[in-house]
């Protein structure tokens, strides 16, 4: 009666499809540990009469981790998780997975971080080759009608006054310079 079930709801074909995914599953780039568990679990209780061992089963699901969650999984498991049993990996791997469920953070696919990079780089390139607009301001007198080096400010000499020359330095031209006093060490 079983058997005629089985070859009714769970013919050769559809069988042998499922057991393949099974051996061949991989965590998806973006998929979290739990999205990935789910995904294995439910494809396992899609063909239930699959005959897989449990010790293959956790070394399939093992073999498609991306390698941050199969380090991750390592680290918690002090080691390797093939070398616990099957029934212990698969407890530390469904505690791993609602921990993650319940507190992890998804960031942005690399796809998302792509296309920002993307975007930023035209934005630059654009601005490349746009003239600078930005009004350039003589450092001196703060007019924006020429640039610091023609600045009439500095052009202006002053012959009638020519103190202003030694001034540079704390030295004024026909005085003393500053004497320092002998209790001032």
């Amino acid at each position: 009666m079983k058997r005629i079930f089985l070859e009714k709801f769970f013919p050769a074909s559809r069988t042998t499809s499922i057991l393949k995914e099974i051996c061949g599953i991989r965590q998806h780039t973006g998929e979290t540990l739990h999205e990935y568990w789910e995904r294995f679990n439910k494809l396992c209780a899609t063909c239930p009469h699959h005959q897989i061992s449990e010790q293959l089963l956790i070394q399939y699901f093992y073999e498609g981790l991306l390698t941050m969650d199969k380090s991750m999984i390592d680290a918690a498991s002090r080691g390797a998780l093939m070398d616990k049993t099957p029934a212990a990996a698969r407890h530390l791997i469904s505690n791993m997975a609602s921990n993650m469920q319940q507190f992890g953070v998804r960031g942005p696919s690399p796809s998302q971080l792509l296309t920002e990079l993307t975007s930023l780089v035209r934005q630059l390139a654009v601005g490349q080759h746009q003239p600078a607009l930005a009004a350039k301001v003589c450092g001196i007198c703060t007019s924006v009608e020429h640039p610091m080096d023609m600045c009439p400010t500095l052009q202006e000499t002053k012959s009638d006054q020519p103190e202003n020359v030694g001034a540079i330095g704390g030295f004024q031209y026909g005085k003393q310079p500053y004497q320092t006093r002998p209790f001032d060490n």
